[in-house]
């Protein structure tokens, strides 16, 4: 094996793996799939991105350029699949919530399953990590609530994206929407974190491994209504989301409380957005 090879590897390949270089082709035609199928919302190549990302992946199993790569990018490959058979647009309606809870359980559920009874491992974890939380930990929290004050009502407000989501009125709509929009934010850990994230980090650096599945996450985000100028501010949360689930040291419990603090301040600002006189609690970006 060449130096520049061994160079390559040492910047790509998890700790103790053997992941070739070329390996990282078949782990970003699975982000592209996502892209085509959430953000660009064109099915066919996004279909084949990810039919040519596990042909790959079996390619450098094969080769031995990688171990077990198509096995775990199967899992991802399976959960974008199912997910694509739904809209995202935001529906607060029985049968809609019923869709997403069924799409999203399914990308959850179903590659947890395979991993832990058919694949006999336990790649997939959930680890809500209780112990206590440092000063740090703490500080950073403070400072998520003062940026989602400052930044997400001048997001939705001046881009509009907030049509995005349902002019709730009635008292079971806003429940509806409230649970709905925490409901998404717990999935998006479980499933971009603690799956996507976790199965990319078992063969590649944690920097290649965000990247990887912030694209995923990110596009995911931006059929759902994050649209406009969105991804200005998805990119680096969801960037940020894995940053800080290592730096934590795993801690599912930390970076579902931050999610959930942003997701609280969305909710608000929806209500707001569609009904400012009722709920005028973000001065800083009246009359937009």
């Amino acid at each position: 094996m060449s130096s520049a090879t061994t160079g390559r590897r040492r910047w790509i390949a998890a700790a103790g793996s053997t992941t070739h270089p070329i390996a990282l082709l078949p782990g970003a035609l699975i982000g592209a799939g996502a892209v085509f199928l959430f953000w660009l919302m064109i099915d066919p190549p996004g279909y084949a991105c990810l039919v040519a990302g596990l042909a790959g992946a079996w390619w450098t199993d094969r080769t031995g350029r990688s171990r077990r790569l198509c096995t775990d990018l199967l899992l991802i490959a399976i959960a974008l699949t199912g997910i694509s058979f739904i809209s995202l647009h935001a529906d607060i309606s029985n049968a809609g919530m019923l869709r997403f809870t069924l799409a999203l359980g399914w990308a959850v559920v179903v590659p947890y399953a395979i991993s832990r009874w058919v694949y006999k491992e336990h790649a997939i974890r959930f680890p809500w990590g209780l112990g206590r939380w440092s000063r740090a930990m703490w500080t950073y929290l403070v400072i998520v609530i003062f940026a989602a004050y400052l930044i997400l009502p001048f997001y939705f407000l001046t881009s509009g994206v907030y049509t995005n989501w349902p002019a709730v009125v009635e008292t079971h709509e806003i429940v509806r929407l409230f649970i709905g929009v925490n409901a998404v934010g717990l999935w998006d850990e479980l499933f971009f974190i603690c799956t996507c994230y976790v199965l990319f980090m078992r063969h590649f650096r944690p920097v290649v491994a965000n990247v990887l599945q912030a694209s995923i996450f990110v596009s995911f985000l931006w059929e759902l209504g994050y649209q406009s100028w969105g991804p200005f501010l998805t990119i680096p949360f969801a960037l940020i989301q894995g940053l800080i689930f290592s730096w934590t040291k795993q801690n599912l419990l930390y970076v579902v409380v931050i999610h959930l603090l942003f997701d609280a301040v969305v909710f608000l600002v929806i209500v707001h957005a569609h009904h400012p006189q009722a709920l005028p609690i973000f001065p800083l970006v009246h009359g937009w």
